[in-house]
């Protein structure tokens, strides 16, 4: 099942797509999916970021199968930096380099602390794309992450969330401005999803909307201003986004 959020004269509703339509839902969390009535066409809808977290993980180190000998370790992102499809990322002047990140993002589905590995597919609502964008120069400045990791437009998320997914070997492709910079799988992250939400559940209750961003196995490119950045996931498809200055 595929959903997303879409912009309406009414305000952002959530959707699921069914016989090729958007179709507004009431609540896409609920066990039972419940359709509300007004339907939109697929190529006139404005896609916004799928999830609306308040919270936002990022896991560190957990790019190769070698990071296993160091602490599985997250770090917090502000659910300000979250955009949706072509809103833009602002790589501001005197950031240095800006690197984005393809990645694999979770959105979970229910109010969740102290998960055992079976809970966890319960857990999961569903897959989006996450592109966890970095000012690399700024991490030996401010060990926190605060400066390299919460730009505005830092977190784009989507183009929408597939429920059915096996998040075990999911191919990943960056593109900037249509060349392929960098290519991976899911299967190279050291820790997998539910050793992920294991873990993070053990510290901090998780809810409806939260995501967590998995991981990055080598996919990530630099750009500047004037560039576009395309995140491609086998299974959900792409997300892509302008990168601007302030």
């Amino acid at each position: 099942m595929r959903l997303a959020r879409i912009a309406t004269d009414s305000g952002p509703r959530p959707v699921c797509l069914r016989d090729g339509r958007w179709h507004e839902v009431a609540d896409p969390f609920a066990d039972t999916m419940t359709f509300t009535g007004p339907a939109h066409d697929v190529d006139g809808a404005r896609l916004l970021a799928p999830a609306e977290p308040r919270v936002l993980l990022g896991m560190a180190h957990n790019g190769a199968p070698g990071d296993r000998n160091l602490p599985l370790q997250a770090f917090m992102k502000s659910a300000r930096t979250v955009i949706g499809p072509d809103d833009p990322i602002f790589a501001d002047e005197g950031l240095g380099k800006v690197v984005v990140e393809g990645e694999l993002a979770v959105v979970i589905r229910r109010t969740c602390r102290r998960l055992r590995p079976e809970d966890v597919p319960s857990a999961i609502l569903g897959y989006t794309i996450g592109n966890d964008v970095t000012a690399v120069e700024q991490i030996a400045l401010d060990d926190k992450l605060t400066q390299a990791k919460h730009g505005d437009g830092f977190t784009p998320l989507g183009p929408w969330i597939e429920t059915d997914l096996d998040p075990g070997d999911v191919p990943i492709a960056v593109g900037v401005n249509g060349i392929t910079v960098a290519e991976a799988s899911t299967r190279q992250l050291a820790w997998n999803v539910t050793e992920q939400l294991v873990h993070l559940t053990r510290y901090l209750t998780l809810g409806p909307g939260d995501v967590v961003l998995t991981g990055c196995p080598l996919t990530s490119g630099p750009v500047e201003p004037g560039d576009r950045a395309d995140i491609t996931l086998d299974g959900i498809g792409t997300l892509s986004n302008p990168v601007s200055a302030l």
